[in-house]
């Protein structure tokens, strides 16, 4: 199969939910009322998508990566990062000048700023497609050489576009931590706006809301924000193609239909975008590998007589997960409540600083379980996953294993863990 035809293939294969999905819900839908709330902040996915499609056409006509020798590729890429890093700095240097009271006349003394950061942007904006393909083009490889793909080809191909996704509004009940609505609004939302969304919906509809940052969605293209850093970059690249993966299996169809296979989505994902992402870099910008992390222990299964470290955020987002489910399984909704947010003030004073800790903040970043504790707490689930990768001979038979899964029960059956 041609790179031409996998492409249109998958576009065909991935658009059907976006184009398929209903306009409108019933009054009798106990969801009518949050979308009342939001629905004039809803992203909208499917003018994105043909919009990115239209781009990605464009720059696989051109192929202008194929025309930059190998060695260059690279330092194509980091230059295009450093850009983007140098206008950061520059909007920070700006910001700053507008929050002294001493100055009094912010425009004329960021002026030179300004400039810097309007040539900065003529500069990016040429580089970038270039880097994106660039990419795209060394994930495919250490795709195809991690045997995840047909023929040669990785199905459906790496295609990424870099913009500022979408925020998430994510619902949960108070009385137990689960997700029941994710739902996508403009990324121009202002703090004030998530305010007052969260508790316009945390009133009317007495459930824990929360409005959250995405780095990156799965849709096809994916989605990927301004990234400064190579290893996040290529990371969460390979987690979101994992996802269009995993969009033509049983296991991506069956996304949305529970929570545990929401958390099996994700912790596949994750696990196999770290993996990937390594080896993007070990391969391209060999330079910039991180030491191997270091296994991630609970609490409990630290070595009592070592010397703790000044402040473990894993841990303590642990023990607050684990407190929370044991008081809402006690039926003390008002006093987990309340914890939380003592919990979220010693995590701020210890310089984490959470906007808001709720049900909803671990409903949404609980199902990341790549890794033991931190906000998924006790959850079986993705212990169950991580159990499957470590008995999976490679990558490949790991996500292929997992992707033919349709329920939390073959997960449970395949593992044994309840």
């Amino acid at each position: 199969m041609s790179f031409k035809t996998s492409f249109w293939l998958t576009i065909i294969l991935l658009l059907m939910p976006l184009l398929l999905e209903k306009s409108v819900s019933s009054p009798s839908d106990p969801s009518e009322t949050l979308y009342a709330f939001t629905r004039p902040l809803e992203f909208d996915y499917v003018s994105w998508t043909l919009d990115a499609i239209g781009i990605k056409i464009g720059q696989h006509a051109l192929d202008a990566a194929d025309y930059l020798p190998k060695n260059d590729r690279s330092e194509t890429v980091l230059e295009c990062l450093g850009l983007i890093q140098q206008i950061k700095e520059l909007k920070i240097k700006i910001n700053d000048i507008y929050s002294d009271p001493k100055i009094n006349d912010p425009d004329s003394e960021s002026t030179v700023f300004r400039l810097q950061i309007d040539e900065l942007q003529q500069q990016k904006s040429k580089l970038l497609p270039l880097a994106e393909e660039i990419i795209q083009q060394q994930v495919s490889e250490i795709a195809v050489e991690y045997d995840l793909a047909l023929g040669g080809q990785v199905i459906p191909p790496v295609l990424y576009h870099t913009t500022p996704p979408p925020d998430a509004l994510i619902i949960s009940p108070r009385n137990v931590i689960r997700q029941d609505n994710d739902i996508s609004i403009s990324p121009d939302i202002s703090i004030d706006q998530m305010e007052a969304l969260e508790n316009q919906v945390d009133k009317t509809l007495n459930v824990s809301s929360l409005v959250v940052e995405i780095g990156g969605i799965g849709v096809y293209p994916s989605m990927v924000m301004e990234i400064t850093d190579i290893n996040s970059l290529v990371e969460v690249v390979s987690h979101e193609w994992v996802h269009n993966y995993l969009t033509l299996h049983p296991l991506g169809i069956s996304y949305m239909n529970s929570p545990e296979l929401r958390t099996m989505n994700e912790t596949v994902a994750s696990i196999a975008g770290k993996e990937l992402g390594r080896a993007v870099v070990a391969r391209y910008y060999p330079q910039y590998l991180p030491p191997q992390p270091t296994p991630v222990t609970t609490p409990e299964s630290q070595d009592q007589t070592a010397s703790p470290p000044v402040f473990d955020f894993r841990a303590e987002m642990h023990l607050t997960r684990v407190t929370v489910d044991a008081m809402l399984a006690e039926g003390q909704v008002d006093a987990a409540e309340a914890y939380m947010e003592q919990r979220r003030l010693f995590l701020w004073e210890n310089g984490y600083h959470i906007r808001k800790l709720n049900q909803a903040y671990f409903a949404f970043y609980g199902a990341y379980a790549d890794q033991p504790g931190g906000e998924a707490g006790e959850d079986p689930v993705g212990a169950a996953v991580r159990l499957i990768r470590q008995k999976s001979a490679s990558l490949a038979d790991f996500i292929n294993r997992m992707s033919w899964m349709w329920s939390y029960e073959q997960l449970q059956k395949a593992t044994g863990v309840e």
